[in-house]
């Protein structure tokens, strides 16, 4: 299939299908006239790398992770090893650790907003403010930034 293809099929550009080309990602073959043609299975490919990149992976640990997972379901290939099992959990605590830090950050503009507004925003502040609107509170590490409080 050619490139303009494989895009609207997958939802994504075409300049983002050369730049997983770039990073060895995705391959292509070319016709005689120089255009891209992929292989049917490049769909599911593609698939796949875009979830990568939604889970926060960037396209060099995606071009390691690829080989050792199968493109149609995102499970483990012949080629995987208990490597990739511990390099996702070390991901996800990246993750998890980008998700407190982002947490800290909300509450501190929930207090700026409450100190902004003269202490009468009747928005809930702080930890409560998660757990009022439905959202599952995570209990902060220390901040880098120990000592701001609103005054």
């Amino acid at each position: 299939m050619k490139i303009g293809e494989l895009a609207r099929r997958t939802a994504v550009s075409e300049r983002s299908l050369r730049y997983y080309e770039e990073q060895g990602l995705l391959v292509s073959t070319r016709t005689p006239s120089g255009h891209r043609t992929y292989p049917e299975r490049a769909v599911d490919r593609v698939i796949r790398i875009q979830e990568l990149f939604a889970a926060g992976l960037c396209s060099g640990k995606i071009a390691e992770l690829l080989p050792c997972m199968r493109d149609e379901d995102g499970g483990p290939s012949e080629a995987a090893t208990p490597w990739l099992v511990a390099d996702l959990r070390r991901q996800r605590a990246r993750i998890d650790e980008q998700i407190a830090e982002l947490t800290r950050t909300r509450e501190i503009l929930d207090d700026v907003i409450v100190v902004a507004s003269g202490g009468s925003s009747g928005a809930p502040t702080g930890a409560s403010a998660g757990a009022s609107a439905g959202v599952e509170t995570v209990e902060p590490a220390p901040s880098r930034r120990q000592g701001v409080s609103a005054k």
